[in-house]
């Protein structure tokens, strides 16, 4: 499971999470993505990152479904402290509650925190 806690801009967290997540599913593995705190603004919809200098790469979350990576999960409390509801995010998402997703969390046999 890889878990994505950082906001899209700002750092590379996000976008080399992204990378690492493409690549491993390239590889076959068994991919869950977890987004908690200000990693779920990395999901949200109608980013412009114009201003930082940066490019929105927002939109590639839709080819994780070409590569078979289904198992998104989004911590609901993450959501609701950010005012976001999951209608808002650019790929559909399982919204779990804290409880849930540290119970994910739990099953996996490798989990990366970017």
């Amino acid at each position: 499971m890889f878990v994505n806690r950082k906001a899209p801009h700002g750092t590379i967290y996000a976008l080399e999470a992204l990378e690492v997540v493409l690549i491993s599913a390239a590889f076959d593995q068994d991919v869950s993505l977890a987004f908690l705190d200000d990693g779920v603004h990395q999901l949200r919809q109608g980013q412009d990152a114009k201003a930082l200098g940066m490019k929105n790469f927002a939109p590639t979350f839709r080819a994780l479904d070409d590569y078979d990576i289904d198992k998104l999960y989004v911590e609901a409390e993450s959501l609701a402290q950010r005012g976001l509801s999951a209608e808002e995010l650019i790929v559909p998402v399982q919204v779990v509650d804290r409880e849930r997703m540290s119970a994910l969390m739990a099953e996996q046999d490798v989990v990366m925190s970017f």
